[in-house]
């Protein structure tokens, strides 16, 4: 998943930050409800980690302003206000679920995968694409009955491919996938990673199911290359 988090307490960011990009997920790390306005409509999100005890605009005002700006990605509170009408303000401003503070590293990731898979338009559990099997939660990719062994960035591009099977998927849309916006793009780091993901999806089965779309990027056939 693509992450923003909304965080004013640098500790507790570089925590959630550093816990989530274990499992994988890329993490955007912002400290005010002022700079989450503009980060979630420059850049897409598969779900929004949004503190309530923010300097400047609070959680609430950011999470209606969002909305109000038509911004629909999921929002999921955190925040260590757990009182009844804290989590009422919050899902009625527009949150779609709200975490107090402590809260367990797992059960926030599983909370955000299924945020993402509900997305604007309801997302499987697991991902099939043909013979390609995906699945976000267990980290697991299969074509056929052999299970294939993916690094953070391959599963990552995968997972986009395969929920935009059939449609190109320009080298920038999986940029924005796969490393969080410090990366500056200067080298050909995706077309590499696209060429490791082909030569373990695709090279040992006898199959070519990722495209070269010229002057557009890569696509996924629709038929997983069987």
């Amino acid at each position: 998943m693509r992450l923003l988090v909304v965080e004013d307490e640098r500790k507790m960011a570089a925590l959630i930050k550093r816990g989530l990009e274990r499992r994988g997920d890329v993490v955007d790390i912002i400290h005010s409800g002022e700079d989450a306005l503009w980060m979630a409509r420059a850049h897409q999100y598969d779900v929004i980690v949004l503190d309530v005890m923010l300097p400047g605009i609070d959680g609430f005002q950011t999470c209606h302003q969002l909305r109000e700006a038509g911004v629909r990605t999921a929002i999921l509170m955190l925040t260590a206000r757990g009182a009844v009408e804290d989590r009422v303000a919050g899902l009625d401003g527009g949150a779609d679920d709200y975490v107090p503070k402590p809260f367990y590293l797992a059960e926030l990731s599983a909370r955000l995968r299924a945020l993402a898979r509900r997305g604007p338009v309801e997302r499987p559990t697991v991902l099939e694409v043909g013979e390609l099997r995906l699945d976000p939660a267990a980290r697991r990719v299969w074509r056929g009955a052999a299970e294939i062994d993916l690094g953070p960035k391959e599963f990552a591009l995968l997972e986009l491919f395969m929920r935009r099977a059939g449609h190109a998927v320009s080298r920038f849309q999986l940029l924005e996938h796969g490393w969080d916006h410090a990366y500056e793009n200067r080298s050909n780091i995706v077309d590499v990673h696209v060429a490791h993901l082909r030569a373990k999806i695709d090279r040992p089965f006898g199959r070519r199911s990722i495209e070269t779309v010229r002057g557009a990027g890569y696509r996924l056939r629709e038929d997983g290359g069987t």
